[in-house]
């Protein structure tokens, strides 16, 4: 399946957003309306990416907006973007989401002993191509570390996009220090170290940080499937709209989905980046 993008308002501020649409130009949500496998069989699923590597604006899937567009998460009222953290510059892999996923915010997970943070499972792309805003990448799964944001449970699953030419060296999680050296130990330290400028706390892992395997990180998309199915299913949830134009429940006919679109400013020049967003910041734990 292909998918089609429509950009709405200003990039690089609160205003701008990005509208799915399907292969025959129907508009649908990245999140209710993309099938989280593209190829369960071989461990592939459909990766939403919301933030290309090396780029530093935290955008993510609006859970709360009906259609579910890609939008720029806020700090303080302006459009957040993440420090760069020495040596890392932004984000060190293609980031994004895997549709029809939910970390369930009343469900405990007996590994991490705690609650879901609400949002569909994340995703790293560690493949050498650097993806582009919304793209939707076809991306074996590997394996998945489970952190701890802020007490809550926020896997981190790792794969590669299955055109990279390294894809066929990786089946596993162990082959990743193989081919791509130090990148499983970049992405802890990222993880933990990434909030630290903007004063929070490191953040911790279960498993001492290790990355669990395919197997288990199979598991987890399986748990965090059946609780999106639930979620869609049953009475939804309050932060969460489950506005969508293929499923059985909370279905709105294309028509209201364009005049939602149509709704929104229309796409202009991206506004000015503050120059504050390069600066590193040297972290010492």
């Amino acid at each position: 399946m292909s998918y089609s993008l429509e950009e709405k308002g200003t990039k690089n501020t609160l205003d701008y957003k990005i509208y799915y649409k399907d292969g025959e130009g129907n508009y649908i949500s990245p999140m209710h309306d993309i099938p989280t496998w593209a190829d369960k069989a071989n461990g592939v699923v459909n990766m939403v990416c919301e933030v290309p590597r090396w780029t530093n604006a935290k955008m993510e899937i609006a859970v709360g907006q009906k259609m579910n567009p890609i939008i720029q998460d806020s700090k303080k009222g302006k459009a957040r973007f993440v420090h760069n953290c020495f040596p890392h510059h932004g984000y060190i892999w293609n980031y994004g989401a895997v549709p029809q996923t939910w970390e369930n915010p009343t469900y405990t997970d007996p590994h991490t002993k705690c609650k879901g943070d609400c949002d569909p499972i994340d995703i790293c792309d560690i493949s050498e191509s650097v993806a582009s805003p919304g793209e939707v990448r076809q991306v074996k799964v590997l394996g998945v570390m489970a952190m701890i944001d802020e007490g809550e449970t926020d896997w981190k699953l790792i794969g590669i996009d299955i055109k990279d030419p390294n894809a066929s060296k990786m089946n596993d999680i162990e082959d990743v220090d193989k081919v791509f050296p130090g990148y499983l130990t970049a992405t802890n330290e990222w993880f933990r170290i990434y909030k630290i400028p903007a004063g929070k706390p490191p953040n911790s892992f279960a498993f001492d940080g290790e990355a669990k395997n395919k197997e288990f990180a199979m598991e987890v998309i399986a748990q965090t499937q059946k609780e999106w199915q639930e979620l869609v299913d049953g009475d939804g949830h309050e932060k969460i709209s489950c506005v969508n134009t293929t499923l059985t429940k909370n279905n709105i006919s294309q028509a209201d989905a364009k005049a939602l679109v149509d709704a929104e400013p229309p796409l202009t020049d991206p506004a000015a980046i503050d120059a504050s967003v390069n600066i590193w910041h040297y972290i010492k734990l």
